[in-house]
C-alpha cells in the first residue's frame, strides 16, 4: 500500500487560514462590520469586533438589532460554506494558488432568516457559532447563537434556510 506522506502541519494550517480568509473576504459587509473568524479545526467562531458605529441605541447603549442579525447570518453562511470547502481544503484539491486566483464556490443564498433577540448586546465584542442541522444538494438548515461575556447567556439566536449553490462541472 503506497500512501503519500502527510503534509507538514504548517502547510495545512496555512491552506486552511487562506481558505477562510478568502471565503470571508468575498463579502464587503463582513469587512465593514469588522467580523473575523476564529478557527479551531473545522469549528468556526465568528467575532464581531466592537466599534462605536455598531451602537443602535446610544441611551442604553446597545448593539443595533440589524447588526446582531447580520452577524448571525454571516456566521451561518460562512460556517455552511466552510463545511462545503472542508474536504477540498484538507485533501489539497483547493490549493493556495487557486485561492489566490479567487477560485471559490458561490455562497449559499438566504431563503428565510428568523432572529430571536434575547437580551441587549452591550458595547463590547460579541461571538457567534452556527450549527448546520441539515445540508443537502439544494437546501440547508442552520441555527446560530450569539453571546458576549458568557456563552450560557446568549444575546440572540437565529434559524435560517439557505439555497445551496449548484456544483459546477
Amino acid at each position: 500500500m503506497n500512501r503519500r506522506p502527510p503534509e507538514p502541519v504548517q502547510v495545512v494550517k496555512q491552506r486552511r487560514d487562506a481558505a477562510l480568509t478568502a471565503l470571508a473576504g468575498r463579502v464587503p459587509y463582513i469587512r465593514f462590520l469588522n467580523i473575523s473568524f476564529d478557527r479551531r479545526g473545522d469549528e468556526l467562531t465568528g467575532v464581531l469586533n466592537y466599534d462605536d458605529k455598531l451602537i443602535g441605541n446610544p441611551e442604553l447603549p446597545a448593539l443595533h438589532g440589524g447588526v446582531t442579525a447580520a452577524f448571525l447570518e454571516v456566521t451561518a453562511i460562512i460556517t455552511l460554506s466552510w463545511g462545503l470547502l472542508w474536504e477540498d481544503v484538507e485533501s489539497g484539491v483547493l490549493t493556495l494558488d487557486a485561492l489566490e486566483a479567487g477560485e471559490l464556490p458561490r455562497l449559499p443564498k438566504t431563503i428565510d432568516f428568523t432572529v430571536d433577540y434575547l437580551r441587549s448586546g452591550l458595547p463590547r465584542d460579541a461571538y457567534a457559532r452556527a450549527h448546520v442541522t441539515r445540508s443537502g444538494r439544494r437546501y440547508a438548515s442552520v441555527r446560530a447563537e450569539a453571546w458576549q461575556d458568557n456563552h450560557d447567556r446568549p444575546i440572540a439566536q437565529a434559524h435560517a434556510h439557505f439555497l445551496m449553490p449548484r456544483k459546477e462541472g
